[in-house]
């Protein structure tokens, strides 16, 4: 059993700790297989491909119009739900949960999220069901922010919690000698939506929307549904267009087109030659969100307390390695913008004028 104290064990118990999880991977960082250098992908790597990635259509291009159709069938039916990814561990905004912190016009992230959504269920008099992923560090917080804001009935389901460890496997404690929480990545999606996903079907949902609680541009749309259901696949990631940003990227390992995480690059492949980059938007089929995948345990140093830690954490993303997949770029600016995410809040500030474009714009 780990030596815990009791309010740490109660929270362990509570948001789903696998003990047995745990002390595998721990037992892999002891011998040495999982490490920085275990992140790095093996295998011969290539940029896409011209015809890999599938630009969005605007109007006036071919196949907006069948995509906008097919679009608001599907939301017609009530086919389609939303998952906002609201967990982590809310320290970039000095420990304040992003998802209530005020985004524009008094509405937080959360509220004008949902409000989107609402708007756009009025105008087709459709639901759109949505679902929240929190995390132990946000799950309150969350719950009450919809209760006293009255943002509706959302689903509320929360990612796992773990451990850090010390680059030697010992438990990280801090100064008073806890042990050290963390939400180990929003790879928890395929296991912890589990039961969420059985309501979603009770209620005809045939495809789920992914998106960061952060980013407003990443509403449901009626064109991008149907890009994504012409694209014949079960996963499409949204990707956009670089303009000096690194992070994860569709390129080709050993011929298969993935979505490879930066960390997970290795020195020799110059990710410049990758023209787009993964915005953390994806739509899934439901059957596809259904399943359990071998994702990769990465190794992230992280500083706690001045010192550094070790958390082990999983990518939804990563599932393209498993899944046929659509790269679907879109535009990043502009009221169909779909990339404005909201970090620090130096970006907030930046962004005020584009975020309040984005939620007056029309829901279709």
């Amino acid at each position: 059993m780990i030596d815990v104290d009791q309010d740490t064990a109660s929270v362990l118990e509570r948001f789903g700790f696998d003990e047995p999880l745990f002390e595998s991977l721990r037992a892999r960082v002891v011998a040495g297989e999982l490490s920085p250098e275990s992140n790095l992908v093996r295998g011969s790597i290539e940029p896409p491909r011209e015809n890999d990635v599938t630009p969005l259509p605007t109007p006036g291009d071919a196949g907006y119009e069948d995509a906008r159709s097919a679009g608001l069938e599907a939301l017609g039916r009530g086919e389609v739900a939303q998952i906002v990814l609201a967990g982590g561990m809310a320290t970039r905004f000095g420990g304040v949960v992003k998802a209530v912190l005020t985004a524009v016009d008094g509405k937080s992230f959360l509220e004008a999220k949902l409000e989107q959504t609402s708007a756009l269920e009025r105008a087709l008099d459709a639901s759109v069901p949505a679902a929240l992923m929190t995390s132990f560090a946000t799950d309150a917080t969350i719950r009450g922010h919809v209760e006293e804001r009255s943002l509706g009935d959302p689903l509320v389901f929360h990612q796992f919690v773990s451990l850090r460890l010390e680059a030697s496997g010992d438990l990280f404690r801090d100064a008073d000698g806890h042990a050290s929480l963390y939400a180990p990545g929003h790879g928890d999606l395929f296991q912890a939506v589990r039961g969420t996903l059985a309501a979603m079907r009770e209620r005809g949902v045939r495809i789920v929307t992914i998106s960061n609680v952060d980013n407003l541009g990443a509403r449901v749309d009626p064109v991008v549904v149907g890009a994504h259901l012409a694209g014949g696949l079960p996963l499409t990631c949204e990707v956009a267009r670089k303009e000096g940003d690194m992070g994860g990227a569709p390129v080709r390992v050993d011929g298969r087109l993935q979505l490879v995480e930066g960390p997970r690059f290795p020195p020799s492949f110059d990710q410049e030659l990758a023209p787009v980059f993964n915005t953390n938007t994806a739509l899934v089929d439901i059957d596809a969100l259904d399943e359990d995948y071998d994702l990769t345990w990465l190794y992230v140093q992280k500083a706690v307390d001045g010192r550094d830690a070790v958390q082990l954490e999983r990518l939804y993303h990563e599932v393209s390695a498993f899944v046929p997949t659509q790269y679907l770029e879109v535009p990043r600016r502009g009221p169909r913008g779909r990339f404005l995410p909201i970090k620090t809040p130096a970006d907030l500030e930046r962004a005020e004028a584009d975020l309040r474009e984005l939620v007056s714009a029309s829901p279709i």
